[in-house]
């Protein structure tokens, strides 16, 4: 159930609209700050678009980073078990 959530972000008081619960939505918060205030420390001149692209390249580099992982971690896995059914198919052969 979408459920409307009361959020600050750069001292703006927000309202957004999410499913998550409002654990989630507070991490979530929590987050986006947290990386706010390390691309605002990093950034002389106190520009928030600055501010903001820097801190939504420093997510999108996570994200990426975190999705390359998952992806060999599946690969491993899949090599992993296809040897498991291969063993398997071998001792009931």
């Amino acid at each position: 159930m979408v459920t409307t959530h009361s959020i600050r972000v750069l001292g703006r008081d927000l309202q957004v609209k999410s499913v998550s619960t409002p654990e989630h939505v507070a991490q979530v918060e929590a987050l986006v700050n947290d990386k706010l205030a390390e691309a605002g420390a990093a950034v002389s001149g106190g520009d928030s678009q600055v501010v903001v692209i820097l801190a939504m390249m420093n997510l999108a580099e996570a994200f990426l980073a975190a999705q390359k992982e998952l992806a060999e971690e599946q690969r491993i896995c899949s090599k992993r078990i296809a040897g498991l059914i291969e063993r398997l198919d071998r001792q009931h052969a």
